[in-house]
């Protein structure tokens, strides 16, 4: 089900250029109505249903609804974000909540390292080794395939 806005709850990310749904969308589906100032969805069939729009709502205007398998029919999924991880909170149509707190980074903020600390390999763009081989695979050369 694609993701759709709660016109009561959205504030237009207070009247800013860009919405933060706007800014994370990977398909550039959300958009501003420059007369209402609300976010909608441009094009609900080409949603992904990724919920990075549910999850950067600053004011929580933005739902999609959750498939069987993962949230009951009639129940609705409400994300919130922090630093290190996302609360999912789970309403089902009985008025029974769950909450589920899922870590969003395994290293603090700012201090990952990049490509895992390895080697960034050869700088032959003909060569069949990706960029942190042989290192990362814990060989010592990657077999050849004849």
């Amino acid at each position: 089900m694609p993701s759709f806005v709660i016109n009561e709850k959205c504030d237009g990310c207070k009247a800013l250029d860009k919405t933060a749904c706007q800014h994370i969308c990977p398909n550039d589906l959300m958009v501003l109505d420059k007369e209402s100032m609300k976010a909608f969805n441009q094009a609900p069939e080409m949603c992904w249903e990724c919920y990075s729009c549910v999850k950067i709502c600053p004011v929580q205007a933005v739902e999609v609804r959750g498939y069987a398998d993962f949230v009951p029919m009639g129940a609705n999924v409400t994300p919130l974000c922090s630093s290190d991880s996302i609360m999912w909170t789970v309403k089902f149509r009985n008025g029974m909540l769950k909450r589920f707190k899922f870590p969003i980074r395994t290293t603090s903020e700012g201090e990952a390292v990049p490509e895992g600390g390895y080697a960034t390999g050869t700088e032959d763009l003909k060569s069949d080794l990706l960029a942190t081989e042989p290192e990362s695979s814990g060989m010592a050369e990657i077999p050849k395939v004849k």
